[in-house]
């Protein structure tokens, strides 16, 4: 007898996943992420925190399997990465595992995904001659002649807030605009709406109603940039669109040369924004610290921020990767086609790694080896322009603000939920 109630209980078991595969297909049997409507409860610890801390669950994970199976979605297992040393092993790992996620929409959403000439979900060959064409405007040099419109973005921003104080709301009046104008200058863009954007930026993380929303506010970002490209074939500006345009043109079309500067765009800004208010809500609980950034010397600020990422790490988790074949992946049996996601929060938190990892220290011995910003092939090529933000702008506030606190308690602070990159929604804030 329970023998046959198993066998019975197997049965229903299938079927009712084969009809939540029919439907995550839209019937087609492909898988279609975009429609699934909830992503499950127990799926969704990656993405959820304490606070500005990983939730029990995370901490357990790693603690007992570094990589353990996070759930079962489409006939696949679902493989979650918290350890340090194993998540640089698969970040890293370009011959096992690829970024590529088309397979997983829908057939609307492949035909779109098809055209994005983004880096994250690229592999080489692509991936090596669209990042080839960026590198040159992200090296040290190009970087340097940043400095001098960082600076002013950091200035206009705060005099802004001078204007209008002594409230603010840290999230648009300083962490989105700052990080967004300097990359719409970068771009070479015209003035753009940045209420739209602020918006669409947070749309495409957020997965608390499933795939969906987070593809249509990607839609209409991408298509923006695209036609923005066709205007400056024509037209071409003074920045990297115009760049592209002028070196590239002849090599890629207008949806290719569109996605790559959404990209640039939707890196530029969403995270950055994020990592700004973030760290101003942690060091308003860590004077000594606020303290250096109006006083201290450029090593010692550097390390305030290097640990500012460690601590905060806004992008959860990396792109997922696929498996391209079966393997096992630190005692785990990995088959092909199963997707692997790394939590870049969890990994920063290894107590193997990184000693009391909970706590603020900026003094370090293995200060800056994080991996906020990814690791291998597909590190943020923004990653230093987004360190340079941070100086400037944390320390330009702390300089012109040194009174600043939060209008409401920290633990009273509402973070996203279940959103690809943490932050929050607003933090009102009293300058002075």
């Amino acid at each position: 007898m329970p023998s046959l109630l198993s066998n019975a209980a197997s049965h229903v078991r299938r079927g009712i996943m084969q009809r939540v595969m029919a439907r995550g297909a839209g019937g087609s049997g492909n898988p279609d992420l975009t429609s699934l409507k909830k992503v499950p409860r127990k799926a969704t610890y990656p993405l959820r925190r304490d606070g500005i801390h990983p939730v029990p669950e995370l901490r357990a994970a790693q603690a007992t399997e570094p990589v353990t199976r996070l759930a079962r979605l489409f006939g696949m297992n679902v493989w979650l990465v918290t350890g340090y040393d194993e998540a640089k092993v698969v970040l890293a790992d370009s011959t096992r595992y690829s970024n590529n996620i088309r397979h997983l929409l829908g057939d609307k959403q492949r035909k779109g995904a098809d055209e994005v000439g983004g880096l994250g979900m690229t592999d080489p060959p692509d991936h090596t001659r669209l990042r080839k064409m960026l590198t040159p405007e992200f090296t040290r040099v190009g970087l340097r002649r940043l400095e001098p419109l960082i600076d002013r973005v950091v200035e206009q921003t705060l005099d802004e807030m001078t204007e209008t104080g002594p409230d603010a709301d840290l999230v648009f009046d300083f962490g989105f605009r700052i990080p967004f104008r300097v990359i719409s200058e970068l771009l070479g863009l015209p003035e753009i709406d940045f209420h739209m954007f602020h918006e669409l930026g947070a749309a495409r993380f957020d997965v608390r109603e499933g795939g969906g929303g987070s593809f249509g506010a990607a839609t209409s970002s991408r298509e923006y940039l695209i036609s923005e490209v066709t205007r400056q074939r024509t037209d071409p500006g003074p920045g990297l669109i115009g760049a592209l345009v002028r070196d590239h043109g002849d090599e890629f079309d207008d949806v290719e040369l569109g996605g790559v500067a959404d990209g640039v765009l939707l890196g530029g800004y969403e995270t950055s924004a994020s990592m700004l208010v973030m760290s101003t809500y942690l060091l308003s609980q860590e004077p000594e610290a606020w303290q250096t950034l109006q006083t201290g010397t450029d090593e010692e600020i550097s390390a305030i921020v290097e640990e500012l990422l460690r601590m905060l790490t806004p992008v959860q988790i990396a792109f997922a990767r696929f498996a391209r074949e079966d393997h096992e992946l630190f005692g785990r049996q990995v088959r092909k086609g199963d997707p692997v996601l790394v939590s870049l929060l969890q990994a920063n938190r290894d107590p193997e790694v990184t000693p009391d990892p909970d706590r603020f220290n900026p003094h370090r011995d293995n200060n800056g080896s994080h991996l906020a910003f990814g690791h291998g092939m597909h590190r943020c090529l923004g990653a230093e322009l987004g360190k340079m933000e941070m100086k400037a702008a944390l320390t330009g506030l702390a300089k012109r603000f040194p009174d600043l606190a939060l209008a409401d308690a920290p633990d009273d602070v509402a973070f996203r939920e279940l959103s690809i990159v943490y932050g929050v929604d607003t933090l009102p804030v009293r300058l002075w």
